[in-house]
């Protein structure tokens, strides 16, 4: 792997595709996503399985602490995932059935699963054109008195329009910020980390995101107050979790004072999360080195439109977001899809808006005249492979084989 080398640049002859008859280019197949595991990750999950301790306990202690640190301040409570951590944002603010809490319709399934799982009624609002984010005017057209909070998400990495959410709950005292910051660990906002800007921020520690834990997530507060609440909630309800009743003094003795969950994270994975904190900023330059290739290569043709960033330095690049213009194209997204996946370049669609499904159709009938740029947008989403073990040649493939594929269909 060359990590942090400045991508050499190999501009691939004009050919056929796979699916036209050409030959592909690659044998060997490119993964969308991949892990990046190093022995420092692997000898921190030996030595907490030769502790003697798996569960929570110290290790989950010292990843919330250095969590909370590497974003300047603030509280952190370590979670079994992401949506653990929204679920938990939300019993937090004391959302209740009946109440709604407004978000995007782009964005994965379970941003709007926790809000039902409340009894809350989720109510879907249209993204920017220009960043995918939730488009705030509309956002507070949305707000009604039942509304508790707005959920932002931070697309691909992309902070959302937080000064103007920052406007909108102040011109409505009982609506909260959730940040979803599931893409956007490492990522800022005009300066500022994501994670101490709204007044939650749920971070997801899946495999495939920016850092990881297999599976987790971390649910940040700038009031105490509130992530207190919601670290009861995470264990079962009780007043004392395992660690503080067995550790030496600790007493066996604890109340359940709310009916909670079972969503703590255990040791051996806060373990792995702690050397994965620590590279942090080494693997999101690698991503960003790939992400400023891409640009490069991508923003000569006519027929591609880059990814946006306000600024590339303050992006998190969890998600390199190409956009076709299908005008110039020949054929449609899924067809491109298919012949870059049998060039042997794995790639992915963020996200099929929540309003497609038929879940969401069925429950919330929504207006789908007030979600137009998410339509028009959805049509022409690639999503391409960006992660720190990519070497320059796996780059140089992925951009050869978008733009065989662009040319070859250029109208």
């Amino acid at each position: 792997m060359q990590q942090g080398r400045i991508l050499t640049k190999r501009s691939p002859a004009v050919s056929v595709p796979v699916v036209e008859g050409g030959a592909p280019v690659r044998a060997i197949p490119l993964p969308f996503a991949r892990a990046d595991i190093t022995s420092a990750e692997r000898s921190a999950l030996l030595a907490v399985l030769e502790s003697g301790w798996l569960t929570s306990g110290p290790e989950v202690q010292r990843f919330e602490d250095e969590f909370a640190a590497k974003l300047g301040g603030g509280h952190a409570l370590a979670v079994s995932s992401g949506t653990a951590a929204l679920h938990l944002a939300l019993l937090a603010l004391g959302v209740r059935e009946g109440d709604e809490v407004i978000l995007p319709t782009m964005t994965f399934t379970s941003s709007a699963a926790v809000v039902v799982h409340i009894g809350a009624r989720p109510v879907l609002c249209d993204v920017r054109a220009r960043d995918l984010t939730i488009d705030p005017r509309q956002a507070e057209r949305l707000i009604s008195p039942r509304t508790r909070a707005v959920i932002a998400v931070d697309m691909g990495g992309e902070p959302a329009e937080y000064e103007e959410l920052a406007q909108v709950r102040n011109a409505h005292s009982r609506v909260a910020i959730i940040s979803d910051a599931a893409h956007s660990l490492g990522a800022a906002y005009h300066g500022r980390p994501v994670g101490r800007i709204a007044d939650l921020t749920a971070f997801s520690f899946y495999v495939t995101k920016p850092i990881t834990t297999a599976e987790g997530g971390m649910l940040v507060a700038i009031d105490d107050s509130r992530l207190e609440r919601a670290r009861v909630f995470a264990l079962h309800g009780l007043s004392a979790g395992a660690w503080k009743r067995y550790e030496t003094g600790g007493s066996w003795s604890y109340d359940v004072i709310e009916a909670g969950y079972k969503y703590n994270l255990p040791d051996l994975l806060a373990a792995l999360g702690r050397v994965q904190l620590a590279r942090a900023e080494d693997m999101r330059a690698r991503r960003r080195t790939i992400a400023r290739r891409y640009s490069e290569e991508f923003g000569q043709e006519d027929t591609l439109e880059i990814a946006y960033t306000r600024d590339v330095e303050s992006h998190s690049w969890h998600l390199y977001i190409l956009r076709l213009n299908l005008e110039r194209l020949a054929c449609d997204r899924s067809h491109f899809v298919r012949a870059l996946q049998a060039e042997g370049i794995g790639c992915s669609v963020h996200f099929i808006p929540l309003h497609r499904f038929t879940f969401f159709r069925r429950l919330l009938a929504s207006d789908q005249t007030r979600l137009r740029v998410a339509e028009s947008e959805y049509p022409r989403l690639v999503s391409l492979p960006i992660y720190p073990t990519m070497t320059d040649s796996d780059v140089d493939d992925v951009v050869g084989a978008v733009l065989k594929i662009a040319r070859h269909y250029r109208r």
